[in-house]
C-alpha cells in the first residue's frame, strides 16, 4: 500500500500532471469564482512552464548534467557479473519479445548484453519484481528477451522480488556479495542507483545506458517546436529529482561509499 501511494504521489508531481492540475485549477477559478486574476495567472503560468519544458534546448540543458555524471563504460577491467536494473515493461507473448520492454528498459538490456559479451564467462543479472497488472516479473521479461537475442539461459540470473532500486541493491548484495560487477541502468537514473548500491556496501562499476540529452546538431525546427519527446526528457529530470529528495528523507543521500 505504501509503495503504491508513493508511486501515485510521485507520479502526480511530475511536470505534465502537475501543470495540468495547475491549469485546471485556473480554469475552475475563472469559470466558477470571483478570483479571475488568480485563475488567469494559474493558466498562464502552467501554459508557459509546459511550453518551456517541451522545448529541446530547455529540456536537454536540464537533463544533461545528470546524465553526464558517468561516462559510457569502455573499461578493460573484467567482471563476473553484469547487473541490469529493471524498468518499464509489459508481457504479451504474441508480441516480438523486445516489444515487451518499454521506455528505458530495452536500451538498458542492449547495453547489458554488450557488456556481457565483453566479459567472457560473466553472468547477466536482471532485477525487478512483478507489476500489479502482470504475472511475469520485470527480471523474467528481461531474461526472456535476452534469450531471444542469443544469451544462454545458463548465463542469466533473475532477481524477481525487488520493487524499487533500494530493494534491487539489497538483492544484488545478497546474491553476489562483494564480487565485482557492472551496474547498468539509464544514465539519468545511475547517480541515484549508485548511492543506493553504495549504501549497502557495494562498489559497482557504473555503466550508463539510454542517454537522452542530445549534443549533436539538430534542425532548427526540432529545437523550436514543442514536442512530447522533449517533455519526456524534462519528466526524467523531475522523476530523478524527486527520487533524490526521497533518498535524502530516508537518510541515503550521500555519494557512493560515503553513507
Amino acid at each position: 500500500m505504501l509503495f503504491t501511494l508513493k508511486k501515485f504521489i510521485g507520479g502526480m508531481m511530475l511536470p505534465l500532471p502537475l501543470l495540468l492540475l495547475l491549469i485546471g485549477c485556473g480554469v475552475l477559478l475563472v469559470w466558477f469564482s470571483r478570483f479571475q486574476k488568480t485563475g488567469k495567472s494559474f493558466i498562464t503560468l502552467g501554459w508557459l512552464v509546459l511550453l518551456l519544458l517541451s522545448l529541446q534546448p530547455v529540456a536537454d540543458s536540464l537533463l544533461r548534467p545528470i546524465e553526464n555524471k558517468y561516462a559510457t563504460w569502455h573499461g578493460r577491467e573484467q567482471v563476473q557479473y553484469v547487473v541490469v536494473l529493471g524498468g518499464g515493461y509489459t508481457w504479451n507473448p504474441r508480441w516480438a519479445p523486445s516489444s515487451n520492454l518499454i521506455n528505458n528498459s530495452l536500451p538498458r538490456l542492449n547495453e547489458g548484453i554488450r557488456l556481457w559479451r565483453a566479459n567472457p564467462g560473466s553472468k547477466l543479472i536482471f532485477t525487478g519484481g512483478v507489476a500489479v497488472s502482470n504475472n511475469v516479473s520485470t527480471a523474467e521479461v528481461g531474461a526472456r528477451v535476452a534469450e531471444s537475442l542469443g544469451v544462454p539461459r545458463s548465463d542469466i540470473i533473475t532477481l524477481d522480488q525487488p520493487k524499487d532500486t533500494e530493494e534491487e541493491a539489497a538483492a544484488v548484495k545478497k546474491a553476489i556479495g562483494d564480487a565485482p560487477f557492472l551496474l547498468v541502468t539509464s544514465a539519468s537514473h545511475l547517480p541515484r542507483a549508485m548511492i543506493f548500491f553504495g549504501h549497502v556496501g557495494l562498489h559497482p562499476l557504473p555503466a550508463p545506458a539510454n542517454q537522452l540529452a542530445i549534443d549533436s546538431p539538430l534542425n532548427p525546427w526540432e529545437r523550436a517546436i514543442p514536442s512530447p519527446v522533449w517533455l519526456g526528457h524534462s519528466d526524467r529530470v523531475a522523476y530523478e529529482t524527486l527520487g533524490r529528495v526521497w533518498q535524502w528523507l530516508k537518510g541515503a543521500s550521500g555519494e557512493p561509499g560515503h553513507e
